[in-house]
């Protein structure tokens, strides 16, 4: 079983790998940690591994917006 526990969340990982730089952003560590939680938590690694790639992906997105507010309010501040 945990072979195929192991398979899933490579599998997951290849595929998220794949599917390009400005998608995955927060999404491969989302994966990664939720595979793991998720394994423990019942052996739902695969479902854990979703979550984990949502909510990463999620938590980068508003990393970003941050960022750019921050840089945003700086710009303006040096131009004043």
């Amino acid at each position: 079983m945990k072979i195929s526990n192991f398979s899933a969340i490579a599998l997951s990982v290849a595929l998220l790998a794949g599917a390009g730089s400005a998608c995955a952003a927060g999404c491969l560590k989302g994966a990664v940690v939720g595979g793991v939680a998720g394994h423990y938590a019942g052996h739902h690694a695969v479902v854990g591994a979703i979550g984990g790639c949502v909510v990463g992906h999620q938590l980068a997105k508003k990393h970003a917006q941050e960022q750019a507010a921050a840089a945003k309010a700086q710009t303006q501040t040096a131009a004043n």
